[in-house]
């Protein structure tokens, strides 16, 4: 019992972290089924390799699938090659999303850890308000919203923000050791090398853009410093990029000698240069989009984030390199700021690298108290507005009843009844009140309480585990369980070598669920038109082509909204299954192409075999 209660009390704060991690990113994982449109995709890549024993280039659909290195369909494939899958695995979401969980976890240690470490300034001296300074970064970063949804789902966004993340807090680690005296706090990590090793595995989750935002980060960082020269120095860049140069570059250089061309063109040139500097797969956004997408990333403490970051900027004369975390996580967050800014492509994902410098800044600032001659106010205005945006969600959830039955979701056409007749919103809405309340409930004094950042974050912690993801699970009953369904229907009256296609409304969790080859084709009349050309034309593992007199018909998943479509209408489809808005047809190919050489005539044809870089 002695031994606990030490333990207790010399590691508390990253007991406190690991189950809070736990309970947000791996508590209820494997109970819904994958998210469409991305994650099915990581997670049939992963699984293709844990069992045809291809670990190189990741497959998916009977298609090479070169938009992401290997590392995260690797992780995700080690799960995959557990046995008795359907017991433990039937959704296949254990397996496919535990890298993710697992590195936002690790994100969540390794913060309590250095702060607990190198306490900064404001906390060094005070033990208690060291390790809830330390805890309230962790949380922060934990229950950031965009934490929480990519830590929960089978795609490589998550774990390059914990490696990137990670090698990003070793560099500065690494800094601070290196310029404190002998016996200091903090001297137990030892090694330059470690965030180098770290930095290589990011590449090999997302590639070359993780050496992109470390080397800006570390730049700018000892630039602002003014020891640019001493700190690339001791940071040994030359060897450090070999060590990093020998955990990336193997695997590709064996992908480029394998696949050639193909793959250079796409990863490179595609996911890589021209995400940069053109507009791909419509996701054109407005230079400010970052803006909000920072204030709604660290909801609802955004107003302290902005203090911490403007009083780092604030600082004229360059802290003691123990005492420079704020400055450091100050650089890395406008790296990625300033980077994703100019991209012509723009996604909420990208922000996520930055994250875990914005949980370090809002930890600091709430954590620091008002100093001797320092004006108050701006410590003051800054939780007020934290609090008032908590009340401000808490009111639109509460009020959900008043405008949520003007959600109007094609694919989810029961989702605002059942919403509302679940309570779940208005379960939110009382949490983040609480989380409102709570630190005004607990007003100590007029100085500032080491404890007011956790009183905010506990009661979202609740609202993650009691209100979030139970809507998910919500959700993926109304959303996911259709196509599940589908694909048992597939198998249940698929012919042997009938093709399998879904038109309208795509899935990739069909394909998964299937393990079927589909082809997909959208509610155009090209499509149409697409689809019959495809089955006569195309191949790709798992597809051959035929002639309709070889194989007469073609099994489709189509919604209902485009069975209603003219040209969909006539083709005498045998009606097998429905589920949701989704119809399981057996169709007969010599309609099909009828209404082809129909649409032909009208100057409608196939467009399939024009370029499309992300066709599943």
């Amino acid at each position: 019992m002695d031994k606990v209660q030490h333990l207790w009390r010399q590691h508390w704060p990253l007991l406190v972290s690991l189950a809070s991690g736990i309970a947000l990113f791996v508590w209820g994982l494997g109970q819904t089924g994958l998210v469409d449109e991305t994650p099915p995709l990581f997670a049939a890549s992963a699984r293709a390799m844990a069992e045809s024993g291809d670990w190189l280039i990741p497959r998916v659909n009977g298609l090479p699938r070169y938009d992401k290195p290997p590392l995260v369909y690797w992780l995700m494939g080690l799960g995959y090659l557990l046995p008795a899958q359907a017991q433990w695995n039937p959704l296949g979401t254990w397996a496919a999303r535990l890298p993710s969980a697992l590195a936002s976890i690790a994100v969540m240690v390794a913060l309590t850890q250095l702060l607990r470490r190198w306490p900064q300034p404001g906390v060094a001296g005070d033990r208690r308000r060291t390790a809830l300074t330390a805890v309230g970064a962790a949380l922060s970063y934990g229950l950031s919203p965009l934490s929480m949804l990519w830590g929960r789902l089978a795609v490589s966004d998550a774990l390059f923000a914990a490696l990137l993340g990670l090698s990003l807090l070793l560099f500065w680690h690494s800094q601070a050791r290196r310029a404190t005296p002998p016996g200091r706090t903090g001297q137990g990590w030892r090694g330059w090398w470690h965030g180098w090793l770290v930095l290589g595995l990011a590449v090999l989750t997302k590639g070359p853009l993780a050496v992109v935002l470390v080397g800006l980060t570390l730049l700018a960082f000892a630039g602002w410093q003014g020891e640019l020269r001493r700190q690339l120095r001791g940071l040994c860049v030359w060897r450090g990029l070999g060590i990093t140069a020998a955990v990336a570059l193997p695997w590709y250089g064996l992908a480029l000698l394998v696949e050639g061309e193909p793959y250079w063109r796409s990863f490179f040139g595609y996911h890589n240069l021209q995400r940069f500097t053109s507009v791909v797969n419509d996701h054109l956004q407005p230079w400010w989009f970052f803006g909000p997408i920072l204030v709604a990333a660290s909801l609802p403490a955004s107003p302290l984030l902005l203090l911490g970051l403007a009083r780092a900027l604030r600082t004229a004369a360059p802290p003691a390199p123990d005492q420079s975390l704020a400055r450091f996580a100050s650089c890395w967050l406008l790296v990625v700021l300033g980077f994703f800014t100019l991209a012509a492509t723009k996604l909420p994902s990208y922000w996520i690298p930055a994250t875990p410098a914005a949980a370090v800044l809002i930890a600091l600032t709430a954590g620091s108290p008002p100093r001797a001659g320092c004006r108050r106010w701006p410590l003051l205005l800054a939780w007020s507005l934290s609090l008032l945006l908590a009340v401000m969600v808490a009111a639109v959830l509460l009020l959900a009843p008043l405008w949520f039955t003007a959600v109007n979701d094609p694919e989810m056409p029961t989702l605002a009844k059942a919403l509302l007749a679940s309570g779940l919103l208005q379960r939110a809405g009382l949490l983040w009140a609480l989380a409102a309340l709570a630190p005004l409930l607990l007003w100590r004094n007029r100085g500032q309480s080491p404890w007011r950042l956790l009183e905010l974050q506990l009661p979202l912690l609740g609202f993650a585990l009691l209100a979030l993801q139970p809507l998910w699970a919500l959700g993926d009953r109304l959303r996911g369980l259709p196509v599940r369904q589908m694909a048992a229907a597939v198998d249940n009256h698929r012919r042997p070598a009938e093709s399998l296609a879904m038109v309208g409304v795509l899935k990739p969790s069909l394909h998964y669920y299937s393990r079927r080859v589909v082809l997909y084709e959208g509610n155009q009349p090209a499509d149409l038109a697409n689809l019959a050309d495809r089955l006569g034309r195309e191949r790709r593992r798992g597809q051959q082509p035929s002639s309709a007199r070889q194989q007469p018909t073609v099994l489709v998943v189509i919604d209902a909204g485009t069975a209603s479509l003219p040209y969909w209408q006539g083709l005498g489809p045998e009606r097998l299954a429905s589920a949701g808005i989704y119809q399981l047809w057996r169709l007969q190919r010599s309609p099909l192409e009828a209404r082809a050489a129909e649409l032909a005539r009208r100057g409608i044809g196939p467009t399939w075999q024009r370029p499309r870089p992300e066709r599943y």
